[in-house]
């Protein structure tokens, strides 16, 4: 609906322009130097475009309305579809960059209304600071290996590794005064779905590498990752999560962005949703299949 109100005042500034020209174009036929066939094709443009601006604003109207309707509907309907869909599921929110209180209630609010509960909150600092990593890395002989530039996206990979698994966190353990930002919940926890967000400007060098990393990491884990984006964000990452293999929700602030947030951690086709621009799949993945009803007896 965005790009249909863009279209309307790119119109309407056109369609300026162009009575300008005409009346600049009058005042030279008073002179002789326009011709009757030349102001007649003139009108014709002016006709035509006045057209297809009317056209496009009431596609615009018809969006706008369709939106309301989208919204209504998603706003009634959310509580019962997403109702137990992550009932008893650990979910881990991870930020690239400082979190973002409001996306972080957002998210937590989305989880806990589907049964499930936000375990785990990690916001890794950016831009890396390489010397203080390999520093850290090298002091122990468990972590060493992943040390220097040539290890970046690996190191990436096995942070990714840690996250969703139970157990011993070596290099989290190792890096955390470096690399956490801000941390909330029990490390150690096996995790049934991941969220990403990115609210740093995009990074370049080593920590791009590290961030390659981790995402594609997280992609090609054995369970569920979303790459989410708020509409009103300054700088997306939904492109880069899509890139390397996330799912994606973008405007994860509107309802029907929610509900395609849960869908994808609950196990639905993975894919590009939201109401956001780079919502390439649609607003909403198909429901995710309901799980097996345990046999009694």
């Amino acid at each position: 609906m965005f790009d249909l109100r863009y279209h309307v005042a790119s119109l309407a500034a056109v369609f300026v322009a162009l009575l300008l020209g005409i009346f600049v174009g009058v005042g030279l036929s008073g002179k002789g130097f326009v011709s009757d066939a030349e102001r007649e094709n003139l009108q014709a443009q002016i006709d035509a475009l006045r057209s297809e601006r009317d056209s496009a604003a009431a596609q615009a109207a018809g969006a706008d309305r369709r939106g309301v309707e989208l919204d209504d509907f998603a706003k009634t309907t959310y509580p019962q579809l997403v109702s137990g869909m992550l009932e008893g599921k650990n979910v881990g929110v991870v930020f690239i960059g400082s979190v973002d209180q409001g996306l972080a209630n957002t998210v937590r609010r989305s989880v806990d209304d589907a049964g499930g509960r936000v375990a785990l909150v990690r916001a890794l600092r950016v831009p890396l600071d390489a010397e203080a990593v390999d520093a850290a890395l090298r002091a122990e002989p468990e972590t060493r290996g992943l040390a220097g530039i040539d290890n970046r996206e690996r190191l990436g990979r096995e942070l990714a590794r840690e996250l969703i698994t139970a157990g011993p966190n070596p290099v989290f353990d190792r890096l955390a005064r470096v690399i956490v930002e801000e941390q909330s919940g029990a490390a150690g926890r096996a995790l049934d779905a991941v969220v990403v967000a990115r609210q740093a400007p995009p990074q370049e060098g080593e920590t791009q590498e590290l961030l390659a990393g981790l995402y594609s990491g997280l992609a090609a884990a054995p369970v569920p990752t979303v790459g989410v984006a708020k509409s009103n964000a300054k700088t997306t990452a939904i492109p880069v999560f899509h890139q390397r293999g996330l799912a994606t929700v973008d405007g994860v602030d509107e309802v029907a962005s929610q509900l395609a947030l849960v869908f994808l951690l609950a196990g639905a086709r993975a894919g590009s949703y939201g109401v956001g621009n780079d919502a390439t799949d649609g607003i909403i993945p198909d429901p995710p299949p309901a799980p097996p009803v345990a046999s009694k007896g």
